[in-house]
């Protein structure tokens, strides 16, 4: 006796995967503050693994090299984030000394609106000015707890070491897991899949690193040759937003300009921090990212952006971050299965997909 398969209408798939995606979506919402350490956790145990790895090629456990990758991984960070909070905290002790500057322009203008145009709207006078300068002084004094808050809650500093090192000692057994899952595929050729996703990943995140140092150099470069206070600090601030695609360098463009705007006697030093940002952002969209980073995401724009919109709604900045590299692996992990293919051609760009050889239609 042959069963049949039972075969679905296609609005009936259609509205499944539509079904399917809403409850993925509404569990990253609610579950967020478990599942961004997880994410952030799983990218950087990527990047660590290659360190147990040569560990353990000398008979060291996988325990004992996991936690010196970990070890390893926190230094970094920590050294990270403490030159952060210093630079933010040296730039917070002078942003204060712009009031005097904002009460010059609020009087220009409210000179302008009585001569010129005969409107006496009174800005410098009664409460408008007093708001405005309590308003920058009392949140420049806010920053350093914004940032601190931020990072205690995207990296769940108690959970991310320990979902870091758990993936570490457990990498083979998710591999397995993998395998288990796509059984009817030859156990090797999804071991070589799991090991390429891995190196993508891994020369996606060091890439973006080496872009990211690079334009640090350029960027206070720029900043030091226009006398722009806190060079250091905007130049590490917009190369770190350079990781958001298209919104990044306009986003990190913004402050060293007000702040030349504010700081400076001559429009000539927010034009020039413009114009250098700007020779600096095509520098680096047509040299430095395709040569460095290269294809590893291969990702078409709508889909980038798209997805750039998703993870701003549900997780924020650092959903931004994370939904790139998140994407690139869902597309890898589609190309494993028949069914799942035309979902990894949707993401992927199409001139360079070897996933379909679709004709023009």
């Amino acid at each position: 006796m042959t069963i049949s398969k039972l075969e679905l209408p296609t609005y009936l798939k259609s509205l499944a995967v539509l079904l399917l995606i809403i409850i993925i979506i509404f569990t990253l919402i609610v579950a967020k503050s478990l599942l961004i350490p997880i994410f952030l956790a799983g990218f950087l145990s990527v990047l660590l693994a290659p360190i147990s790895d040569s560990l353990e090629r000398k008979n060291i456990s996988r325990e004992f090299s996991s936690i010196v990758a970990l070890v390893f991984g926190i230094f970094i960070i920590a050294g990270i984030i403490t030159f952060v909070i210093m630079q933010v905290s040296s730039f917070t002790r002078d942003l204060g000394n712009v009031g005097d500057k904002i009460n010059t322009y609020l009087t220009d203008l409210d000179s302008f609106l009585i001569s010129g145009i005969g409107l006496e709207r009174g800005i410098i006078s009664g409460g408008e000015q007093k708001i405005v300068l309590d308003f920058v002084q009392s949140n420049s004094s806010n920053i350093p707890t914004f940032i601190m808050n931020a990072i205690g809650s995207l990296a769940s500093v108690i959970l991310l070491p320990v979902f870091i090192f758990f993936f570490l000692v457990y990498r083979d057994h998710l591999t397995n897991f993998i395998v288990i899952m796509y059984k009817e595929h030859d156990k090797e050729t999804i071991k070589s899949e799991i090991k390429t996703l891995r190196k993508v990943i891994q020369n996606y995140i060091i890439g973006i690193f080496k872009v990211m140092a690079i334009l640090v150099v350029l960027n206070a470069a720029v900043l030091f040759g226009l006398g722009i206070q806190h060079a250091i600090f905007f130049a590490v601030f917009a190369a770190f937003l350079n990781i958001i695609p298209y919104l990044g360098p306009i986003l990190g463009a913004v402050l060293p300009t007000i702040f030349a705007f504010l700081t400076k006697d001559s429009l000539f030093y927010p034009m020039g921090v413009v114009a250098g940002f700007m020779v600096i952002q095509m520098i680096e969209s047509n040299f430095l990212t395709p040569k460095i980073v290269g294809s590893n995401v291969n990702l078409n724009a709508f889909i980038t952006l798209l997805g750039l919109l998703v993870g701003a709604a549900i997780w924020g900045v650092i959903g931004m971050i994370l939904i790139i590299p998140t994407l690139a692996v869902l597309r890898k992990i589609f190309q494993l299965n028949e069914a799942t293919k035309p979902y990894a051609f949707l993401l992927g760009e199409e001139n360079n997909d070897d996933t379909y050889d679709p004709t023009p239609v």
